[in-house]
This record gives C-alpha cells, sequence and structure tokens, in this order.
C-alpha cells in the first residue's frame, strides 16, 4: 500500500517454512508506522519525528544506527565471526540430534544474523554466499522437520 509514493504497508506470503510446503498459504501484513507518522507530521525524514518532550526519532536512534553501521560494515571481526557460524551451527546440529527443535531454531536464526553480518562486511565472495545460503537452509531444513515430527507425536 502505498501513501504520496511511499510505501506503508506489506503483505507477505509465506509459502514455504523451513523448505516445507504451508497449507494454507499464511499472510502477514506490515506497517511501516514510521513512514504513517512521517506523513501524519509533514517530515521529509524519519530522524525527523517529533516523539514528545522536544526529542526526535533521531535523537534516540541516530547514535545506535552510527554505531550498528560502522560495525556491520567497517569493524565486526570477522575471523570471529566466521567462527562463530561454524560454532553455532555444530550446535544447531547437535541440539537437533538430541531432538530439541526450539533451541536449535535460536541457532539457525543465529547463523543466519552471523552470515548477513560476515556480508555486509564484504568477507564472502558469491562463491561462498551460495555455500553458507545451503548451510543455513540445510540446518533450518533438519530443524523445521524435527518440529514436525515433534508435534505429530504430541
Amino acid at each position: 500500500v502505498w501513501l504520496d509514493a511511499v510505501e506503508i504497508t506489506e503483505f507477505t506470503y509465506f509459502q514455504q517454512m523451513g523448505c516445507f510446503p504451508l497449507s494454507p498459504v499464511c499472510v502477514e501484513i506490515t506497517y511501516g508506522l514510521e513512514r504513517i507518522a512521517m506523513h501524519l507530521q509533514k517530515k521529509d525524514s524519519v530522524y525527523d519525528l517529533e516523539y514528545g518532550g522536544g526529542l526526535t526519532y533521531g535523537d534516540l536512534h541516530k547514535p545506535q544506527e552510527r554505531q550498528f553501521s560502522r560495525y556491520n560494515f567497517e569493524t565486526a571481526d570477522v575471523l570471529l565471526l566466521s567462527r562463530h557460524f561454524n560454532e553455532w551451527e555444530a550446535e544447531g546440529e547437535r541440539l537437533a540430534g538430541l531432538g530439541d527443535p526450539l533451541p536449535a531454531y535460536d541457532c539457525v536464526v543465529r547463523i543466519s544474523h552471523l552470515f548477513n553480518t560476515l556480508e555486509a562486511r564484504g568477507a564472502i565472495s558469491v562463491t561462498e554466499r551460495a555455500h553458507y545460503i545451503t548451510r543455513v537452509r540445510g540446518l533450518a531444513r533438519k530443524v523445521m522437520q524435527l518440529y514436525i515430527e515433534k508435534a505429530e507425536t504430541n
């Protein structure tokens, strides 16, 4: 949904989860509350949104945006993150082997985030990117299969 050439609402359809087809297909609706507020307050930048008490969105969020942008694109320790990716992937495999899908899913989320940070740092080549995605998807599929099996037996 667009408002004055700005997307403010989006529908996302989920046809698969963990590589398994969903039936029925699920839908999620998301709202860009900051974008709606920008329209209502007639602001051109999210950082100019007034929060009250003289504070703006920028006052509250710009410092963390700068710090995390610097970290993700410039200073994140690539060797450390690569090692953690391998460790959390192994931990997810171990937990799945023990029959614990929810803690194993937490590992999927962690390695997905580590992959995104490594990619932002430019530490993953085009060839490696496909390999990392395959690894994340493989663990996600294994965890989802385990979750489904557990749900069917309960």
